[in-house]
């Protein structure tokens, strides 16, 4: 079994390089972040991962969750470590300091929980929802409840959870029927909801449940929706713990994997009713609620990236150290390890071409979520808030699709030993396969993209990434007579591509939006292959700049021969793509029910 080790270089390059933290740290909110700082911080959290998170990820795995009598008790291990994870203040890495968070901003705690993502994604799924109840709260909760709530939920002494699903719902949120009676200050809810990732567990004193319910004179659909908090335990005005509140775990998943983190089906008010507090306005449920989601998206699509980096590190590990055959044309001598033959080679580039690609566009979103967030120029604020919105469902589609790939990509290069438990390789698939569905599949992320983000825009954010994707070409190298000649080409054959498919959309989606849902998805996909194109050559002009003024030419000429693959082996798919959003939705909807 390998163990895990961050990629600190990798990460420092592209938030230091290719983001550009310097970008950052100018923001007056910003100005304490310093170069060392980051280094530090990513140090540590190094550290943690590989010491503390890594070494029970292989044991959460096999041993799971348990469940009885309405407990959840959490698999060997994770109630100490995180209480090592609480104490070290890693929970409050990027929380307000006003609430006891250090207040860093997202582009430096995003590689933070890539780290411990890759570490150990079970363990990492709770303080995730955690920083999402705790943004949804932050922006829309009373002054009461953000006293009560956010100074606990900020240290990680309690967690938080999100409650949507149920089991009649599903994705469909129209159809949600908990029930929320007003009573005196706050409500009684009565329901059912499923899917709550760690909903139930043993490792703090409370946990916070958002809610979302309908009041009885709600209107139908997702404009009767309010959100309420309900803690498993109340919470007295002193911040003392009071009665447990009527909400209660029936039951957890068995699942194809993080069998670590306990997904329970939870009932609210089977006795009395749970007590709930309604935030903000009735029937605005779901706006404020999506705050909380897309927090949770971007963190999904990281978990992509950083589950295929620990797939990646576990496959190369395996391949530098399986003996197997000889090299070719070599027909006596010593038997070689299997990195030396050629389509081994191929794949571990496809692994690790992916997820520097994914790496560099999530880290991408955070840096301009962080200057939508902080930046003294309110246009530019909205420039890069309308930046996030569009990356959003990118980051979580396409990362979450490629690791999928990518941890399969692993499973073949240890061979028959990768269909075999014991050696690790088949648990970052399993682990890999839920992140498409998290916090919306990819046909809802690639529904999202393709209706609000490009057909009700008329593609304007898309044009405009599509123009500085543009003004990149005229920096790459024009030589025919190399490789570099030919990755030009590339990258402007993709550009242009995109650029037809996306006008395609704009012109479709207003009169046949059936169309367009039918080819959403590889509409996605193009996007991500595209602009991880992009990011790539970009690292790649980066690396040649530090080389010529004698930087580490292992790790930069690595970088230059990565991208240079990317855009040979994985640019030219987005061909093909092009060709299926332009022309292939007819064949979509052609067959009728029946045929199927």
């Amino acid at each position: 079994m390998s163990t895990y080790t961050a990629p600190l270089q990798d990460m420092q390059f592209v938030i230091k390089d290719l983001v550009g933290l310097a970008d950052i740290t100018a923001m007056p909110d910003c100005a304490e972040v310093t170069e060392d700082l980051v280094d530090a911080v990513l140090q540590e959290a190094g550290k943690f991962a590989a010491g503390v998170l890594d070494p029970l990820n292989r044991a959460g795995d096999k041993e799971g969750a348990k469940f009885a009598d309405s407990k959840v008790t959490s698999s060997p291990g994770f109630k100490e470590a995180y209480r090592q994870f609480v104490a070290a203040g890693w929970n409050g890495l990027s929380g307000e300091s006003d609430y006891g968070g250090q207040g860093l901003p997202h582009v430096v705690s995003m590689p933070v929980q890539e780290m411990w993502n890759s570490a150990n994604m079970a363990f990492c799924l709770c303080p995730m929802l955690t920083s999402g109840v705790l943004e949804a709260l932050k922006l829309k909760g009373s002054d009461q409840q953000k006293a009560k709530y956010l100074h606990k939920l900020t240290a990680g002494e309690w967690t938080g959870t999100m409650n949507l699903t149920e089991p009649q719902a599903g994705s469909d949120l129209s159809a949600v029927r908990t029930r929320a009676v007003p009573e005196g200050d706050h409500y009684c809810l009565h329901g059912t909801k499923i899917f709550i990732t760690w909903g139930e567990h043993d490792m703090v004193d409370n946990i916070i449940h958002l809610v979302l319910a309908r009041t009885p004179d709600a209107p139908e659909g997702v404009k009767g929706i309010s959100l309420f908090i309900a803690p498993k335990f109340l919470v007295n005005d002193d911040g003392s713990l009071g009665e447990r509140n009527d909400v209660k775990c029936v039951s957890i998943e068995h699942k194809m994997g993080i069998n670590a983190s306990p997904t329970c089906v939870l009932a609210y008010g089977d006795g009395k009713g749970a007590i709930g507090y309604l935030v903000g306005e009735e029937n605005r449920g779901l706006e404020y609620m999506f705050i909380m989601m897309n927090h949770a998206r971007l963190g999904v699509g990281l978990e992509g990236v950083a589950l295929a980096e620990r797939a990646y590190q576990h496959a190369r590990d395996y391949a530098k150290t399986r003996v197997q055959g000889r090299a070719i044309g070599q027909k006596s001598g010593d038997r070689v390890t299997i990195i030396h033959h050629p389509d081994v080679k191929r794949m571990l580039l496809m692994m690790k071409a992916q997820t520097e690609a994914m790496r560099a566009l999530a880290y991408s979103a955070s840096a301009a979520l962080d200057k939508a967030n902080h930046h003294p120029d309110d246009k530019e604020r909205r420039k890069n808030q309308a930046l996030v919105d569009f990356l959003i469902p990118i980051v979580k589609g396409w990362c979450t699709e490629q690791c999928v790939e990518v941890a399969s990509i692993g499973v073949q290069i240890h061979g028959g030993m990768g269909f075999i438990e014991e050696t690790g390789a088949a648990q970052y698939l399993r682990d890999a396969r839920i992140t498409t569905i998290y916090e919306g599949t990819t046909g809802i992320q690639a529904a999202d993209l393709v209706g609000r983000k490009v057909g009700y825009e008329k593609g304007v954010t898309a044009f405009t990434i599509i123009d500085v994707m543009r003004k990149l070409d005229t920096e790459l190298p024009a030589a025919k007579n190399d490789r570099s000649g030919v990755a030009r080409e590339n990258f402007q054959q993709a550009v242009e591509g995109l650029a037809i498919a996306t006008q395609w959309v704009v012109d479709t989606f207003p009169q046949e939006p059936n169309a367009v849902a039918a080819v959403s998805v590889p509409f996605l996909k193009l996007w991500g292959i595209v602009a991880g194109g992009w990011l790539m050559a970009r690292a790649a002009l980066v690396a040649t700049a530090k080389l010529a003024g004698n930087g580490d030419p292992d790790f930069y000429q690595a970088k230059i021969i990565t991208a240079r693959f990317y855009a040979e082996h994985i640019l030219p798919q987005s061909a093909g793509l092009v060709s299926a959003v332009t022309g292939g939705s007819s064949s979509v909807l052609a067959l009728t029910e029946a045929q199927f």
